[in-house]
This record gives structure tokens, sequence and C-alpha cells, in this order.
């Protein structure tokens, strides 16, 4: 059994007891999530699609960890002007275990 769900303006495919990388939520390390903007559920072979949600479908989930990305660089300059810039950048990012789908 999977899900699709939407959080953070992207979607991701998640099953029980995967772990995944999310954009930050405001919440603290062990604490409970409730996703509930869930797109589609398959259940072997039973395909559940919501218009835009499925309706009475959560997916529940365990914050891990709150942290940073690695560092890219991001270099900007323009030919024969001398102007350069240079800046670093550092996505802050959710860790979350996936505990239950469940649709209703």
């Amino acid at each position: 059994m999977y899900a699709v769900i939407e959080t953070g303006g992207k979607q991701y495919k998640v099953a029980v007891n995967d772990e995944i990388f999310i954009e930050k939520l405001g919440v603290e390390a062990e604490d409970e999530v409730v996703f509930d903007k869930v797109i589609a559920v398959v259940d072997g072979d039973k395909l559940n699609v919501g218009a835009p949600y499925v309706e009475g479908a959560e997916v529940k989930a365990t914050v891990l960890k709150n942290g940073k990305a690695k560092k890219i660089t991001v270099f900007t300059y323009k030919p024969k002007k001398g102007y350069k810039r240079k800046l670093g950048h550092r996505q802050p990012y959710t860790k979350v275990r996936i505990d239950a789908i469940n649709v209703k």
C-alpha cells in the first residue's frame, strides 16, 4: 500500500516506514504530523484517486529531525563588465518517517 501526498508545494510517493525529506514544517522532533492532502491511494490492485484530494484519507508521520541541506554555491557574473557575485544557500528540511496510511 502506498499513497501520493502533497506538502510544501511538492508531491511525494510514500509507503509505511519510508523516511523522506520534505520542506521544513513548523514542528519539533519526535512530534506527530498528519498529512490530509492525499492525492491518491493504491492498495494492491485498487486505485483511489481524489479530485483533487481523496476524501477521508490521511497519512500519519513522525518527525525525526529538522536540519539544513548541503550548501550550494550560486555564482553570477556579467562578462566584460567586472561584475560578479557569489552566494551560498542551505535549504531547510524536515525528515519524517511514515507511520500509517488511513482511508475511511
